[in-house]
C-alpha cells in the first residue's frame, strides 16, 4: 500500500510539475501581449503590434504544451485516484468542469483569431480577442484554484452517510476566505515568470546586437511588469496567503518556518538552516529574533505554537522538503525584487540598456522564476500533506485500491520518456521563434 501510494503521488508530482511550467508562462504573458496590442493602439508605432503578435506565437506554443500535458493529470483522477474522485466529485467536479468548458474554450477560440484574424478584424477587434485569451486563462486559473483552495480549507459542503461529499452552498466555493489570497499569489507570480523571460529574451537581443528596438522594448517593459509584480508576489498576496495558513493550518506554518518550539517572547525568522528530524531542531541556522512574530501578528512578543504543540499524526509528511520548498520560494522571490529594483534605478537613469552586468543578469535569471513557482506549488502540496482535503479525508484513503505499484510505476516511466522528448521539442520550436525574433513591417 506505501509503495502504491508512493509512485502515485511520485506520478501526479511529475506530470503536474511539467505541466505548470507552460501555464504559469501564459497567464501573466496574456497580460503583458495586451499592454502591447494597448500601446499600439494609443500610440500607432508598430513596434508594440508586432511584439504582441511575437509573444502570441510564444504564447500558443506554451498553451499547445499546457494542453497536452495537463489531459493525463484529469485522467489520473480516474485511475490513480478513483476513491478521491467518487468521495469528492461533486464538488471538485464542478470548478474542473467549468475550467474546461468556459475558460480552455473561450481562451483557445480567442487565441486563433488573435493569432490569424488581425488583417480580417481590425485593429481594434484584434485587440478585444487579445483580451479574451488573457480573460480565459486567467478565469481558467481562478476554477483551478478555487478547486485548490476548497481541499486546502474545504467550505460549503456536507458528508453524506455513505462518505461522499455533495455541496449544499455553491457561493462558499468562490467566495473562500482561501481562494483569492492564493490566486492573487498566483497570478502575479505567473507575471513575474512572464516578466522575466521577456526581459531575457530582450536582453539577449541586446547583448546579441539583433532586434535592437525590440530588445529595449522587452527588457523596459519586463524590468517595469517585473518589479510590480516581484513586490504584490511579496505583499499583500504572499502575506495573506501565510496568514492563512497560521489561521488554518498552524502545524503546516510551524513546519514551513522550522519552528519546533513555542517560543516566549516572540518567534524569530530563519534565514538559513537545516530540519534536524531526529532531534528536532534546526541545524546551523541564522536567524533574526522576533521577525517571524511582527510579521505574523504585527506584535515583536506575540506567541506562534511550534510543532511541539501538535500531535505527530497531524505533521505534515515531508517536512525538510516542506521547509526547503518554502524558503527556495522566498528567497528567489527576494533576488527578484533586489534585481529589478536596480534595473529600474538604471532605466529611470536612461542606463539599463549599456548596463551589461544587469542584461547578463536577467538573462541568467530566465529559469528562476520557474524555480520559485514550482518551489511555491511544493510548498502548498507538502503542506497539505497527509490530506487531500485537510483535516477531512487523508491521501492514503483516496488512491485507487485497484491500479498496482507497479503499473503506476511502469506509465510514470513512459511520461518521463514522452515528456522528455516534448521538452526537447518544445526548446527547438521555441529557439527558433526566439532567433526569428520579431518582424517590423513598415507600412
Amino acid at each position: 500500500m506505501e509503495d502504491m501510494l508512493f509512485y502515485d503521488r511520485m506520478q501526479f508530482a511529475f506530470t503536474i510539475t511539467f505541466h505548470y511550467l507552460f501555464p504559469q508562462l501564459t497567464m501573466g504573458l496574456s497580460l503583458i501581449i495586451v499592454y502591447f496590442k494597448w500601446k499600439f493602439l494609443r500610440t500607432n508605432v508598430d513596434t508594440y503590434n508586432e511584439a504582441a503578435k511575437f509573444w502570441m506565437k510564444i504564447f500558443a506554443l506554451n498553451f499547445a504544451m499546457g494542453v497536452v500535458t495537463g489531459i493525463p493529470m484529469e485522467f489520473q483522477f480516474g485511475t490513480n485516484w478513483a476513491k478521491f474522485s467518487e468521495l469528492t466529485g461533486g464538488i471538485i467536479g464542478q470548478t474542473l468542469a467549468m475550467e474546461g468548458m468556459f475558460s480552455f474554450f473561450l481562451e483557445s477560440s480567442f487565441l486563433g483569431l488573435f493569432i490569424f484574424g488581425e488583417k480580417l478584424l481590425g485593429h481594434r477587434l484584434h485587440f478585444v480577442t487579445g483580451f479574451l485569451v488573457f480573460l480565459g486563462s486567467w478565469a481558467s486559473g481562478f476554477l483551478i484554484i478555487a478547486t485548490h483552495s476548497w481541499m486546502q480549507h474545504p467550505v460549503g459542503y456536507e458528508i453524506l452517510e455513505n462518505g461522499k461529499f455533495v455541496l449544499n452552498n455553491f457561493g462558499a466555493l468562490f467566495t473562500n476566505e482561501w481562494l483569492w489570497p492564493s490566486y492573487l499569489h498566483n497570478q502575479a507570480a505567473s507575471l513575474v515568470t512572464a516578466s522575466f523571460v521577456v526581459a531575457a529574451i530582450g536582453a539577449f537581443y541586446i547583448l546579441n546586437n539583433k532586434h535592437h528596438e525590440f530588445g529595449k522594448l522587452f527588457v523596459k517593459t519586463g524590468v517595469i511588469f517585473g518589479l510590480v509584480s516581484s513586490v504584490i508576489v511579496a505583499f499583500p498576496t504572499g502575506d495573506m496567503a501565510a496568514k492563512n495558513v497560521v489561521k488554518h493550518q498552524p502545524v503546516t506554518f510551524a513546519a514551513m518556518e522550522g519552528l519546533f518550539e513555542t517560543v516566549d517572547g516572540g518567534s524569530e525568522i530563519v534565514l538559513i538552516g537545516q530540519p534536524n528530524m531526529i532531534d528536532k531542531t534546526l541545524d546551523n541556522k541564522i536567524a533574526v529574533p522576533n521577525i517571524l512574530s511582527f510579521l505574523t501578528y504585527q506584535k515583536w512578543d506575540a506567541e506562534i505554537k511550534g510543532l511541539n504543540e501538535f500531535d505527530e499524526d497531524v505533521y505534515p509528511s515531508n517536512i525538510p522538503g516542506l521547509y526547503y520548498a518554502y524558503h527556495i520560494m522566498v528567497g528567489l522571490g527576494t533576488i527578484f525584487i533586489g534585481l529589478m529594483l536596480v534595473a529600474m534605478v538604471q532605466l529611470f537613469r536612461k542606463k539599463l540598456y549599456k548596463t551589461k552586468w544587469i542584461l547578463w543578469s536577467l538573462l541568467f535569471m530566465l529559469p528562476f522564476p520557474y524555480i520559485a513557482n514550482t518551489t511555491g506549488w511544493y510548498t502548498a502540496e507538502l503542506g497539505r500533506q497527509p490530506w487531500l482535503v485537510y483535516n477531512l479525508l487523508r491521501t492514503s484513503a483516496g488512491a485507487s485500491p485497484t491500479v498496482s505499484a507497479g503499473n503506476t510505476l511502469f506509465t510514470l516511466l513512459g511520461f518521463m520518456g514522452l515528456y522528455l522528448l516534448l521538452g526537447l521539442l518544445f526548446l527547438m520550436l521555441a529557439g527558433k521563434i526566439i532567433n526569428k525574433g520579431p518582424e517590423l513591417i513598415k507600412h
